[in-house]
């Protein structure tokens, strides 16, 4: 897809967006406590903690360059992480041995601080082909698997490429004590219009099943969602543990997609001769939308690795997903 016609989906996807957030905003507050929460942590820089803080994010700038996407490690030694509550889109992905892997996606603002950093997967460089140039930070990859990444349309940005971008938590044990500071690759936040995924946002669409509880499985790992009416969002629980980022911070995002995709074994092997899955993101299938404590049954489509994912019902109607943090799980279908 050409640079003209992908910024045409990103405007076209801001403006909902933006549309959206003012008529949130307009209501005030949520349970007359204050602004709305957008499921992406709080505006202002709360008090430094011990570990690697969550605090601070970055103002905004348009056209200040491409969005930062970041492999966080999820095996159960990693958590709780940091940072993960500034990011505008989540992907969970399966990796080696039936576990997960997430992929941060950050426009809107940077945190301070991400991680713990891991290795880069092949179902990245797909997911990542839906954005211009983006900077891909990670912690290495499968040897055969550098040369990919090498020639993909992005920035790849592993230790020892910018100074101070990277440091290691002493009070943590290695290999998920790897951490990024994003002001280190970045100038500044990109701003929505970098985040050209096709999603549109908006007020709920009709139909769908109520449904306060939703729990997908992988192999080795599982992740429950729970609509919570207090919040107006969904708390994340993992492997049966609720899950909090390093500050405490419920991780809480305002969507959530359970996308069927096809996963097949790709070429490449871990240290230990586990085959990589490959989760296909390009082409179409059936996806979840859950959002305001109901379930959406929609179809997904992605014509090309260039484009974004589009939700549609059956009759082709797109499906919007509400103002916040977006989780998409990639599930085997």
């Amino acid at each position: 897809m050409g640079r003209t016609a992908r910024a045409r989906r990103a405007a076209a996807a801001v403006v909902l967006l933006a549309a959206a957030m003012t008529a949130s905003l307009t209501t005030g507050c949520t349970n007359g406590r204050g602004p709305a929460d957008d499921g992406r942590g709080p505006a202002t820089t709360p008090t430094p903690s011990p570990r690697p803080s969550d605090s601070g994010d970055d103002e905004a700038v348009a056209d200040a360059g491409p969005v930062l996407a970041v492999k966080i490690d999820n095996v159960r030694g990693a958590r709780p992480q940091t940072g993960l509550t500034e990011a505008d889109v989540v992907y969970v992905e399966q990796v080696e041995g039936g576990l997960s892997r997430l992929m941060a996606v950050y426009a809107s603002r940077l945190p301070k601080v991400v991680g713990p950093v891991r290795s880069a997967r092949e179902t990245d460089l797909e997911l990542l082909r839906q954005f211009d140039r983006p900077t891909l930070a990670f912690s290495g990859a499968q040897r055969k698997l550098t040369p990919l990444i090498d020639g993909a349309p992005l920035r790849a940005e592993p230790p020892g490429r910018t100074s101070g971008a990277y440091f290691r938590a002493a009070d943590e044990a290695a290999p998920h004590n790897l951490y990024l500071r994003p002001g280190r690759v970045l100038p500044a936040a990109p701003g929505a219009e970098a985040l050209t995924t096709g999603f549109t946002f908006g007020a709920a669409p009709a139909g769908g099943t109520a449904q306060r509880t939703r729990t997908v499985r992988f192999p080795a790992a599982r992740f429950t969602f729970t609509w919570s009416a207090e919040r107006g969002r969904y708390l994340v629980t993992m492997d049966g543990t609720p899950a909090t980022t390093a500050d405490g911070t419920r991780l809480a995002p305002a969507t959530v997609v359970v996308q069927y995709v096809r996963v097949r074994r790709s070429e490449y092997f871990d240290a230990r001769g586990n085959n990589t899955p490959f989760s296909e993101t390009v082409g179409t299938g059936k996806a979840l939308v859950l959002r305001d404590g109901t379930t959406h049954s929609v179809n997904w489509r992605r014509a090309t690795a260039g484009d974004g994912t589009r939700f549609t019902t059956g009759d082709g109607t797109p499906v919007t997903l509400a103002p916040g943090q977006v989780w998409v799980v990639l599930v085997k279908a």
